[in-house]
């Protein structure tokens, strides 16, 4: 397989704190890959750095062969690459379609932003199905439930047609047949795109996951298949250890 995604020697430091000391990761193309680990282990600070909200103080992150440390969020998303946060972001007073259809717009001319919409474009209504929510397209994202709400801000990632999507938690907060719907989701997008999901949902990630990277005060602890990363007594130790019936 091609390596999408290769960081060497990734190294953050907050005042004094380390927050990732020396990660290497490989992330191939077509890949779905689980990122696990206790609070703090630097999880949502990789994904920072990858589009561009952090600054490392040393390594590199190399995008399809592109060096990305130094370069502007606007020129990460350009070069294919999206994300979602723990928190939904959509557009609350705009319908589903809208919200779609406004995310889509960034590969448009800037010229065609201003003319009325007519119709839906293949890619917005490719979004719609792929995220399950046509029948909602004319809603208004306000009244949307949780779970809906993650699917649309996916749905808007889907629209940018980015080669890398970076899901930060998007099962949090959800029901369980939300989070069966999601990971079902999740394993359609990853037929056609790379994907790298933080989470901490065990069950989610049992059922879901193929390739799992555990990280732990900064460090790589141990990567692999999800019987392997279970039975690895280190992880057991530092993060399934906090739950022994998750563990079991």
């Amino acid at each position: 397989m091609t390596a999408l995604l290769e960081i060497r020697g990734l190294e953050v430091v907050f005042d004094g704190f380390r927050a990732l000391d020396g990660v290497d990761l490989t992330v191939d193309q077509g890949e779905l890959r689980f990122l696990i680990g206790p609070n703090g282990a630097g999880k949502t600070t990789l994904i920072d750095v990858i589009t561009g909200l952090t600054r490392p103080a040393g390594g590199t992150v190399a995008f399809g062969g592109a060096d990305l440390v130094g370069r502007k969020e606007h020129q990460i998303v350009r070069q294919g690459i999206g994300r979602t946060f723990q928190t939904s972001v959509v557009f609350e007073e705009l319908t589903v379609v809208e919200n779609l259809d406004l995310a889509a717009s960034f590969r448009r001319p800037l010229r065609t932003l201003l003319r009325q919409r007519r119709g839906i474009s293949d890619t917005v209504a490719e979004a719609l199905e792929t995220i399950g929510l046509t029948a909602l397209a004319e809603r208004p994202a306000g009244v949307l439930s949780h779970g809906q709400r993650q699917w649309l801000e996916i749905g808007m990632l889907i629209a940018q047609r980015p080669r890398l999507l970076l899901l930060d938690e998007p099962v949090a907060g959800m029901s369980r047949d939300e989070r069966e719907r999601t990971g079902e989701l999740l394993t359609a997008i990853a037929e056609d795109h790379t994907v790298i999901v933080v989470e901490h949902d065990m069950e989610f990630l049992r059922r879901y996951a193929s390739q799992v990277t555990v990280l732990h005060e900064g460090r790589v602890l141990v990567e692999g298949g999800v019987a392997e990363v279970r039975a690895d007594p280190r992880v057991q130790e530092v993060y399934l250890g906090r739950n022994r019936e998750e563990a079991a």
